[in-house]
Parts: C-alpha cells; structure tokens; sequence
C-alpha cells in the first residue's frame, strides 16, 4: 500500500500512461462499448423500496400474509362526483367503461354499482344467495328505477358505504382488483400507462366528465415514470450547468469539452454497471449517474488545473503532463478513494437497498477516477500546448483577491472564524432537536400533479388509498367465522373507527352484520353481529355462505383460521403511525389474549414506514465507520491525534449544520434526504486531503516550519478547491428544479453543506493548524509518515 502512493511508483504510472496512450484508449473504447452493451439488461424497479433486510421480522409478517390473502397493493379505484350518473345514459356508459376494464386479462375482478351484490334469504333449503341488486336488464332501465337504485344503495346498504360510496357526498367509485402476478412487475406499468389511462382519457373527453383515479398500482407507476423523466434531464441539466460553470471558470472551450467528454464517459459506464451487475433502477441506485458527474468534474478541475499552472511555470508540456499525473493523480486517488471508502460502509448494513448502493457508487467512484487520470492527460498530449489566452484565468483579480481575503482572515481574524463556528455549532445542535423523521409514501411526491391531487381527493371522500392489514391467527381451524371472535374484531374495529387517519376496515364482520341485514329481510337497521340465538336460527343460512365463491374467501383463508381486516390510511408520517400503532396494541392485547392469537399490524405502507427508521439507524452506523475510516487515513498519513482531530473538525461541522438546518426549515429526515449527509461528508474530505497534502510538501520545503507552511499552502489549493465547491454548488442546486419533495431537499441541502464545507477547510482548518502549531510541530512524527506524499521538488 506505501508502494501505491510513494514517488516511484507514481512516476512509473506517469511513464507507462504517457507511453500508451493508444492503448490505454483503446482499452477504453472497448470497456465503453461492452458496459453500454449491458444497458439493455438495466430495468426498474417495480415493488416498493424495502429498506428493511429481507428476514426483518416486519417483512416476514408480510410475507406471511402474502402467502394467505396475496398482494395488498392490488387495488386501482375510479370515482366521480357526476350527478348525472344515475341517469339511463350515464349508468350504462359507467357500466360499460366498468365492462371493458373486466375484459383486460390483467383485472382479477371489478366492483362497481352495475355489478353490486345482495345477500338473499332461500328456503328449501335454507340457505343464502348472493343476487344482484339492480337485476334489471338494460332494455328496462328507466330513469325512475335508477333513481329508486340510487336511494336503495345510499340507504340499506351499509356493507357497500366506503367501498363503492360516500353517501354524504354521493361520490361513487368503482374498485378494479389487479391479479397479483402484474402487481410487482412491468406488467402493471404496461396496464397502468398503455391501457387504463387511455381509456379514462377517452372516457373523460367523449363524455365530458372528469373522473378521479388512485390506488397504490396507480400511485406507484406513475410516481416511478416521473422519476424517470427526471433522472435523464437532471443528467443532461448537471451537465449543462456544471459545463457552463466550468467554462466560465477556465475560459476554455477545450478543457470543457474535455471534462465533459469524460464525465459522459463515466455516466456511460454508470449504467452499463447497473446492467452488467444485474441490479435494479432504485430510488437510491438513481442517484448513481448525477453523483458520476457530481464527482467526476473536481478531479477534472484539478488535473486541468494543474497541468495549466505547471504550463504557465515552465512551459513544458512533456513535463507538466507528468507532474500532473504524478503529483495531482496521487492526490485524487487518496481523495477518490476516501469517497468511495464512505459509500462502501453501506456495504456493511443488512439492507439489501442500501448494500446495492454502496456497490455501485464505489465501484464507479473508481472508475470515474480511472476514466480522469488516463484520458484528460493522454487527449492534452496530443492537443497543442495551451497558449496565454488558455491561462488568464490563473491570474484573474477577483480570484486572487478572495484567495488574500481568506489568507487575511486566517492571519489576523481567527478568533473571529472560531466565534463563527461555535455560533453555528451551537445553532445547529438546538437544531437537530427539532428535527423529524418521516416515513410518509406520499410526502415527496410531486404535489402538482394531478395524481396526487386525488389522491388527496380519496383521502377527503374515503379516508385514503394506503392499505394496512391486520392479520389475526386463531390458531384454530374456523375459529375466525365463532361469534365470540367476530365480536372482538368489531369491538378492535369501533376503536379504529375512532382514529381520524384510518377508513372504516373491511372484514369478515362486515359480511357477518350483511348476513343478518339480510335474515331480517334486508332491514338496514339490522346491520349488526347477530347474538348468540340468532347465530343458531341462522347457523344454516350462515354455512351456505362458506362454500360460497362470492362468500368471505378475501378475506377468511380455507381453513378458516386465519382473517384479515383491511384498512386505508391517509397519507401520515412516521410518529402519527407509531402512535396509532401505540393506541391500537395495548386494545388488541386486551381483545386478543397472546396465548389464544396472533394479530400483526402489516401491509407495505407500514414495511416503508418502519424501514425508514432502519434507514436512519443505517446512516449513523455508515456515517460512523466513514469517519473511522477517514480518521484511521489521516493518522497513517501523518501519524499524529491532533491531526486526525484538526482533519476531521471541518467536516464534521458542516454535517452538524445540515442537520440544524434541517430541523429549523422542517425539512424530515427520509429516504430520500438521508444521503446528502454521506454525499456530503465524502465530497468533503477531499478537499481537506487536498489542502493537507501541499501542506505536507510545504512542510518539508519550509523545514516543517507550519506558519510558514499554511499560507503558500492555501493560496494554491483555495483556487481547486473554490472551483470544484461552485461547480457542486450548482451542479446540486439542478435538482431543485425537481416537482420531488425529497429531490430538492437533497439538492439544496447538499449544495449548502458543501459550500460551508469548502469554507470549513480553508478558514477553520488552517486556522486550526495556526493555533494548534505548538502542539502539532513534532518534526519526527510528521516527518516521516506511512504514507509518502509526492513532494514538489522529488520531480524537478
């Protein structure tokens, strides 16, 4: 490992790429071509992000549930307001558009108020019948016979009140069960895009309607199609930005389109390794190719940079394209290297979203310093050495001028820049307190579509779209149809009544008060469980029921021992669901005796919102072991505590300061905001790395005098380090343009963390090593550290 960063061993890389360069281009061109090869094996991700490992006890309550009752997330709901839908030609248009929907081979079923069932009480034998209510074919409809229907479903209906209606309002929905087989997969984007939102356009436009559709198949795929849509602009925006940045920058169209050629390289290579690895477009894996660029454009500035300053010092070319590669192509890898070290960490947690991450930002964090250090030095050698025009801006006044206003404030105003940090510190930690965390599906979707228009539309008429189950276990075979069990889940039911955020649950119970509804001959003031003596009148009407296909199979197993209640949930965040679980547990404790049943509250909005917390327990353990690691390099590198502790101040303070920042704008902890601290941290360090490496050159240069040391070493990196912190600035700030919640926190957050990070490591870092001289200046321990850091004079 010494051998990897020592002198030698860089001046042999500096030859051997100089050497073979056609080669080495090659050798590229053909990695571009086989890994673009692999982009047809890319593909999305079609279930939810579970954050969770796979054997979470969480996880495998769902799977059990799966198991018995299937997916949870099947169902797509189509409703109106239309008043002229009880009219002859409304009803059969709604009728038909219902039929159509039946006749896709990816529906299961389609309940809707043409097809609604009633329980009908026989004789000889005694016995049940599911008929239909509206029996009347459609020749003898008549506007007075829907309008009786009408006043019939919205009066002695109870069982259908939440599920086909709203009686208060009038809203009727119509509810499509996709088959579980589509649900997961390409399949239900391919219903979702090519046939149902064509057909509720055509609906809507021929009839002058408008109708209003959710359900979470719905919500799923048109919320992955606009992540979609934004990840190929956000790539292209990155790159616009960061190139108009840079230009403005370097004032050289060549050095733009040089770095840009290699960012679009290591972007190429970024989903050639998504597909080649086989691993799926995630909300995480997404990030990917931004990030490629994210990172790529500073290790580009800094090898250009450099081979610009080198040009200007001597005006070699041959010489300035070894030094850069030699001098510059250390400092990168050490920096690269880092970064990619911070996003391997995820490597080490459980989750099998997280792990998948960590893989590939590593692995291409790699490869974008590969793509860097062999094609920026190799296309300048051929390239015409760079004229005076190339290198004005190495001299702009403005520029020089921030560089001596940063060397003034650490020379004169460092109790001023200590007071400022501890200002920030102190800020940010009451800031941290007020921080959340929030597990909501729904919170970052783009509140302007039309989409999550309704579904806020559903949650106001149906009390939301975001199924929870309870599954409940008796543990016996048919002991969910005993009374005494049919009554402990209507009393858990009266109290989930209670809780404003949750829908009225649909159970076998609701079937259980229908069937007396219907013995009592359709009286909907018998909507209610039967007593025990009526359970004996109806025993025999009640067991025709169970051999029933239209009968409690959705939500009864065959066995009979286990039972399911559904129930929707509005869109809430992590507390409100924990609190409703805190409300909910110690009722089914008192209901359901432990030793008697299993009850479990599951469902897949529940998995997402309990793996957010995972999440977050996952950052603080990936964050911790990035700092180990930063802080195990730092003191091999210049084996000394008080260097690892003066390193590591700057960028951990911008972390503590996101996080105040966060909790002061109200901006949750989640999915999608959780990276910006790893992002951040990573991108960081660099450029603490950078500055402590021309410091230890300066060091020996300057007989390890720091004083003397810390401004030379200052004014040449601030130039770097100004540039790459501007182009991250604005190259993060492209995702504020996002219709995503999530996506413009992310950007902005990571955008301002990195811009206090660069301040960080150019005021409070040398001025730590200032004020810190005495204790630091140990020639012995500083001379002489693993790591050899290529010094300026080892090449001349």
């Amino acid at each position: 490992m010494q051998k990897l960063f020592s002198f030698g061993f860089w001046n042999t890389i500096a030859g051997a790429i100089l050497r073979n360069r056609i080669l080495i281009i090659s050798l590229i061109t053909i990695c571009t071509i086989l890994l673009a090869s692999q982009w047809k094996n890319m593909r999305f991700s079609y279930t939810e992000a579970n954050l969770l490992p796979d054997d979470a006890e969480i996880n495998l309550q769902y799977k059990s549930f799966e198991t018995i009752f299937g997916n949870d997330g099947n169902l797509v709901t189509i409703a109106t307001q239309d008043s002229s839908l009880f009219t002859v030609e409304g009803f059969i248009k709604w009728r038909n558009l219902a039929l159509e929907l039946e006749d896709y081979p990816e529906v299961e079923s389609v309940l809707g108020i043409h097809n609604l069932m009633t329980l009908s009480k026989k004789e000889n034998p005694k016995r049940f019948e599911f008929t239909s209510i509206l029996s009347d074919s459609l020749s003898k409809l008549s506007a007075d016979r829907l309008i009786e229907y009408k006043n019939q479903l919205f009066n002695n209906y109870p069982f259908y009140e939440g599920l086909v209606f709203n009686s208060k309002t009038q809203t009727v929905q119509t509810a499509v069960y996709l088959k579980d087989s589509v649900v997961d997969n390409k399949a239900r984007k391919e219903f979702i895009v090519q046939k149902l939102q064509p057909l509720i356009e055509k609906f809507e436009a021929s009839n002058n309607k408008d109708l209003k559709v959710s359900g979470m198949p719905y919500i799923r795929t048109l919320n992955s199609q606009n992540i979609v849509d934004e990840i190929q602009w956000f790539v292209l925006a990155a790159l616009l930005v960061t190139s108009f940045i840079f230009f403005f920058f370097f004032r050289s169209f060549r050095a733009t389109l040089i770095a840009m050629f290699t960012v679009i390289i290591g972007v190429m290579w970024a989903f050639g390794f998504i597909g080649l690895i086989g691993y799926e477009i995630t909300v995480l894996t997404a990030v990917i190719p931004p990030l490629i660029i994210i990172i790529g454009i500073p290790n580009c500035i800094f090898l250009i940079n450099k081979y610009q300053q080198e040009i200007k010092k001597h005006g070699n070319k041959a010489k300035s394209l070894q030094r850069v590669i030699t001098k510059v192509g250390n400092a990168t890898l050490m920096t690269n290297l880092t970064t990619a070290s911070g996003f391997a960490t995820f490597i080490f947690t459980q989750s099998e979203l997280l792990v998948e991450f960590g893989v590939l930002a590593s692995i291409n964090i790699v490869a974008i310093f590969l793509l860097s250090l062999f094609i920026i030095p190799i296309i300048y050698s051929y390239m015409p050495q760079p004229k005076e025009k190339h290198l004005k801006h190495l001299g702009k006044h403005w520029i020089e001028g921030f560089v001596e206003w940063m060397v003034k404030m650490v020379k004169h105003h460092r109790v001023a820049i200590y007071f400022m940090a501890v200002f920030i510190l102190v800020l940010s930690i009451i800031g941290i307190y007020k921080i959340r965390v929030s597990g909501s599906l729904l919170e970052d979707m783009p509140q302007q579509a039309e989409f999550f228009k309704e579904i806020k539309f559903f949650e106001k008429e149906f009390d939301g779209v975001l199924p929870l189950e309870i599954l409940i276990n008796t543990n016996r075979k048919n002991g969910v149809v005993k009374l005494s069990t049919l009554q402990k889940m209507d009393a858990l039911e009266s109290e989930i009544l209670e809780i404003e955020e949750l829908s009225k649950p649909i159970s076998v119970v609701n079937l259980a008060k229908f069937a007396k509804q219907a013995y009592y001959n359709g009286n909907d003031k018998y909507y209610q469980l039967p007593t025990r003596a009526e359970r004996n009148f109806m025993m025999p009407y009640l067991k025709s029921l169970s051999n029933s296909e239209d009968g409690i199979t959705s939500y009864v197993d065959s066995t009979g021992q286990y039972a399911r209640m559904t129930i929707f949930m509005k869109d809430i965040g992590t507390d409100e669901i924990e609190q409703i679980e805190n409300r909910l547990q110690p009722e089914i404790d008192k209901l359901f005796p432990k030793d008697r049943y299993e009850v479990t509250l599951t469902g897949k909005a529940l998995i997402y919102q309990k793996g957010t917390y995972y999440l977050v327990n996952n950052l603080i353990l990936s964050l911790g072991l990035a700092v180990v690691l930063i802080a195990v390099f730092m003191a091999w590198m210049f084996r000394s505590f008080r260097m690892i502790i003066i390193s590591l101040i700057p960028n951990l303070l911008p972390l503590i300061m996101t996080a105040g920042m966060m909790g002061f704008i109200g901006i949750p902890i989640k999915p999608s905001t959780i990276l910006v601290f790893s992002i951040a941290f990573g991108i960081s360090v660099d450029d603490t790395i950078h500055f402590l490496a021309k410091y230890r050159q300066e060091l020996k240069a300057n007989n390890w005098k720091i004083r003397r040391s810390v401004y030379p070493s200052l004014r040449e990196t601030a130039v770097s380090m100004f540039y790459t912190s501007i182009v991250l600035f604005f190259g993060f700030s492209v995702f504020m343009i996002s219709s995503f919640g999530g996506t413009v926190a992310l950007g902005g957050l990571v955008s301002a963390t990195l811009l206090f990070a660069m301040l960080a490591n150019l005021l409070l870092l040398p001025s730590l090593l200032l004020s810190l001289e005495r204790s630091i200046a140990n020639k012995e321990t500083m001379k002489k550290p693993h790591l050899q850091i290529i010094d300026d004079e080892d090449d001349d």
